[in-house]
């Protein structure tokens, strides 16, 4: 069995369901239910005995002891963190406590836990981490793709915090010899993406008839990965991965977010016109652009394409197509989402263009 740690946010749910639809190994997924967390990403595995829910918090040493003892899992996936460069502003604290503290202590439980396995279970244990482009900075519009030896350059609260993780989790590599993997990712998106990013946002504020908020002047620039992708990437390098080694994901998808915005509106003028007969591209709105905001990502994915044959199935074309058909299929799933604190949350970061 396998421990995910924040298996109810975005991308760990997704990949909760990916394991669980593809394996028939049982999962303990422990996840806190911050506000990104959502227990309804999970329905399909209600009465499974192969998902087991913990809600609990990965700075709870106690909690973790206990799950480790219990479970004696083979391997931990850990997604949990806060996550949102613009939350990470208004409230560094939290994203510290979180993905720095709460990593170090998942680092140690699972240094005792793997330190008192014997034989082929103590060879075969894995800790992979997941983590961001954003550690490695800003690029400019010529700069070479970030690569696993690029120097970490973090410019904001959040990815600070992620990549002080990420140095947590190569210490306990080269101190104890914890076999640990680390994954740095590009921007994701597909279903289950909480309405605060840009993608889930602009399709939702679209189909409200709500202005589309877009910082600055729309051209920073990120590249795109489809979240199964990312997952049958994590679940690769999972296994055939080698102990200490970073591995970057991403979806050779260079996009400009007004681009983004754009084509999001060309799909859902295709998918679901306005009744007014007018185009969703009327909504977009110019608002002022976040402290320090990062100009351009790219990620350089040949080295986990050239060691571990992993490389994505979808192109922007096809994973943007189907995550704004999922989000029509899915009007529950979004009206349960978008509490008054969420809407309070909108408003504070967008004001008058949310």
């Amino acid at each position: 069995m396998i421990l995910v740690t924040g298996g109810a946010g975005f991308i760990g749910s997704n990949f909760v369901l990916q394991w669980c639809g593809q394996t028939d190994e049982p999962v303990i997924n422990l996840d806190a239910l911050t506000y990104a967390g959502n227990l309804g990403n999970l329905d399909s595995l209600k009465g499974s005995g192969q998902h087991v829910f913990v809600q609990g918090d990965i700075r709870d040493a106690a909690l973790l002891q206990r799950l480790f003892a219990e479970h004696s899992p083979r391997a931990v996936v850990h997604f949990a963190a806060e996550s949102h460069v613009d939350r990470s502003i208004h409230g560094p604290e939290a994203f510290v406590d979180t993905n720095v503290m709460g990593t170090f202590r998942l680092l140690e439980a699972a240094r005792t836990h793997w330190g008192a396995l014997q034989g082929e279970a103590k060879q075969a244990f894995r800790f992979l981490h997941v983590s961001t482009d954003e550690v490695y900075g800003t690029l400019g519009p010529n700069g070479p793709a970030f690569t696993e030896t690029t120097p970490y350059a973090p410019n904001s609260p959040y990815s600070a915090s992620k990549a002080s993780s990420d140095m947590l989790v190569r210490a306990y590599h080269h101190t104890y010899g914890l076999p640990v993997l680390t994954t740095n990712c590009s921007n994701n998106y597909g279903p289950y993406h909480f309405p605060e990013k840009l993608i889930p946002l602009m399709i939702v504020n679209a189909l409200a008839g709500k202005p589309l908020p877009v910082y600055g002047d729309g051209q920073q620039i990120r590249d795109w990965l489809y979240v199964e992708d990312h997952c049958t990437a994590i679940r690769r390098v999972l296994q055939a991965g080698t102990p200490g080694e970073t591995y970057n994901v991403g979806g050779w998808n260079e996009k400009a977010n007004i681009d983004i915005v754009r084509t999001i509106c060309a799909l859902l003028d295709e998918l679901q016109p306005r009744a007014d007969g007018r185009g969703y591209a009327e909504q977009i709105t110019y608002v002022q652009d976040r402290p320090g905001h990062d100009r351009r990502y790219a990620i350089d994915a040949r080295k986990i394409e050239r060691e571990l044959g992993w490389k994505p199935a979808e192109t922007f074309e096809t994973g943007i197509r189907k995550t704004v058909q999922w989000y029509l299929d899915n009007p529950e799933w979004v009206a349960s989402v978008q509490s008054g604190a969420y809407r309070e949350w909108v408003g504070k970061q967008y004001g008058g263009a949310a």
